[in-house]
C-alpha cells in the first residue's frame, strides 16, 4: 500500500505546475516517511514468517494500517494530484510534513506544555473522582449529596464552563493554566465519580461481610475490596474521563491557554499557515491516539483477571 501512495506520488500530475522556487513545491520528505512504512511492514512480514506472535499482531493490525494507508491516498489525491479540496486552505501531506521538520521545536514545547496542563487536571480530577466516587459509594449519607450533582452537572458540556473559569483565572493560583486545569479536573471529576461509585455499589454486601470476618479493617474494606472489585468500572470512567479530558484541553488552550498545541493552531491561523495548522491537528490525533491505547494496555494488564477483557 505503501508502495502504490509512493507511485501515485511521483507519476500522477498535480493539478498545477510548481515553480523551483515555490515554497509550496512539493518535496521527496512524503516519498521518505512512505518509505519508511514500506520498509517496517517488510520486516514485519518477513519476521511473521518466523514468529506466530508477529503475524497474528500483523493480521490483527492490517484492516487498521491499510484504511489508514487508503485515506491517506485519497486525501493525497483530492489535495495535490487534483486541487479538489480548496487550496490553500488544505494542504497536501508533504507540506503538512516540512511543517512539521520546520517547526519542530516549537510543535515539541507546545506538546510539552499540551501533556502538563492535560494530565495534571486529568490527574487531579481522577484523584477527586474515586474518593468521591468509593465514599459515595460506601455511605448512603454521602450519597445522598453526590448523586444529584453528578445527574445535573455531569450532564452539562464541561466547555459550557469555559467562559467563567476565564473571568475567575485572575483568582485562580497559576492564572489561565490553572484555570484550564481547574477545567479539566471538573470535566474528568464527573464520570470517574459517576463510574466508581457505580462500581462500589455493584459489589455484593457479601463480599464486604467476608472480608470483615477475615479482620479486614474500614481502610481495609476500601483499598482491599471496595476498589479491586469495582476496577473494570473504574476503567471505563477513566476512560470516558480522558476523551472528555482532551477535549476540554483543546477548548482551553484555543481560547485562552498562552502555550500548548491549541495555541499554536491559534497563532499559525493568525499567520495563514495552513501547513502549521494541519501539522499540529495530525500531532493532537496521532498523541490522543497514543494517549488512549497505553491506557488501554494498562487497563487489559490490570483486569487481566477478569474474563472477556480484550
Amino acid at each position: 500500500m505503501s508502495l502504490l501512495i509512493i507511485v501515485q506520488y511521483l507519476y500522477v500530475p498535480n493539478f498545477r505546475e510548481f515553480t523551483p522556487l515555490d515554497q509550496n513545491a512539493p518535496t521527496n520528505t512524503f516519498v521518505w516517511f512512505l518509505g519508511f512504512f514500506a520498509a517496517l511492514f517488510l520486516g514485519w512480514n518477513i519476521v511473521s514468517l518466523f514468529s506466530s506472535r508477529a503475524s497474528g499482531m500483523l493480521k490483527k493490525r492490517a484492516p487498521i494500517f491499510t484504511a489508514a494507508f487508503l485515506l491517506l491516498l485519497a486525501y493525497d489525491w483530492a489535495t495535490l494530484s487534483t486541487g479538489m479540496l480548496p487550496q490553500p486552505f488544505v494542504p497536501w501531506p508533504d507540506a503538512i510534513l516540512n511543517a512539521m521538520i520546520r517547526d519542530r521545536e516549537i510543535l515539541a514545547r507546545s506538546l510539552y506544555h499540551s501533556l502538563r496542563l492535560l494530565f495534571t487536571g486529568y490527574g487531579i480530577g481522577v484523584g477527586l473522582g474515586v474518593i468521591s466516587g468509593v465514599a459515595a459509594g460506601r455511605s448512603a449519607s454521602i450519597r445522598y449529596w453526590i448523586q444529584p450533582l453528578v445527574k445535573v452537572f455531569g450532564a452539562i458540556p464541561a466547555v459550557t464552563w469555559l467562559p467563567i473559569v476565564i473571568v475567575l483565572s485572575g483568582n485562580i493560583p497559576g492564572g489561565l493554566f490553572g484555570g484550564a486545569v481547574l477545567l479539566i479536573a471538573v470535566a474528568v471529576w464527573y464520570p470517574i465519580t459517576s463510574t466508581t461509585m457505580n462500581g462500589v455499589l455493584s459489589v455484593p454486601k457479601g463480599t464486604f461481610e467476608a472480608a470483615s470476618t477475615f479482620g479486614v479493617s474500614k481502610l481495609g474494606m476500601i483499598f482491599k475490596v471496595a476498589i479491586p472489585a469495582s476496577s473494570p468500572f473504574v476503567f471505563q470512567g477513566l476512560t470516558q474521563g480522558m476523551s472528555i479530558a482532551c477535549t476540554a484541553l483543546l477548548v482551553a488552550e484555543l481560547m485562552g491557554v498562552e502555550a500548548g498545541l491549541g495555541w499554536y493552531i491559534n497563532w499559525q491561523r493568525g499567520w495563514a499557515d495552513f501547513a502549521g495548522m494541519y501539522a499540529a491537528v495530525v500531532i493532537i490525533a496521532v498523541t490522543f491516539f497514543i494517549v488512549n491505547a497505553v491506557l488501554s494496555m494498562i487497563r487489559n494488564f490490570v483486569l487481566r483477571w477478569k474474563e472477556g477483557i480484550s
